[in-house]
């Protein structure tokens, strides 16, 4: 299984470091995405992959970017007087997961079947965090496997474009959607 990691959530904490500590590689990361993506979704449409050369493109312009934000955030060279790491600014925080996950963070360019972003997968847990802060927790064990049930077969019947009413009539009539694996 290989991960990816969400680049709607490294937008946002992209554009909180180029306001509020006015870096300009942040800005430039941000926009290097969002190029990125519209790339992948144009191509995604004709072909399965983006060509090597665009991929070698985005790549040298990812490190240089990259290479510019070390420049932006050296290395703290003080010593605290406390034990352990120093404590770094929250720019070079996220400039060290930009380093260390590159391949996870640009996986989408490599895979097309990969989202940009995970917020179809955040919307799936949405309606159990709803439903705890509701009721604040389930009466039963088996309430809480009877609603997951319900809320993964209504989630798997939208992801496959059909009407949910349908489907759900479908599961009472005794014949339910099952997903075909490719």
């Amino acid at each position: 299984c290989n991960h990816s990691i969400c680049n709607a959530h490294l937008l946002r904490e992209l554009t909180g470091i180029s306001e509020n500590d006015e870096q300009l590689w942040s800005k430039d990361m941000g926009d290097l995405l969002i190029n990125i993506k519209s790339s992948v979704d144009k191509v995604r449409e004709i072909s399965r992959n983006l060509k090597q050369q665009k991929i070698k493109e985005f790549e040298d312009c990812y490190d240089r970017i990259v290479h510019t934000g070390l420049e932006e955030n050296p290395p703290l060279q003080i010593r605290s007087k406390k034990r352990g790491r120093n404590k770094q600014t929250t720019a070079k925080n996220l400039l060290d997961r930009f380093m260390n996950y590159k391949n996870d963070i640009v996986r989408f360019m490599y895979d097309l079947k990969v989202p940009f972003e995970n917020n179809l997968a955040e919307r799936d847990v949405r309606m159990m965090k709803v439903q705890q802060k509701i009721s604040g927790t389930f009466r039963s064990v088996q309430g809480a496997r009877s609603f997951c049930r319900i809320r993964s077969y209504i989630s798997t019947v939208k992801k496959n474009q059909l009407s949910v009413m349908k489907a759900i009539q479908d599961a009472i009539d005794g014949k339910p959607f099952v997903p075909t694996i490719v």
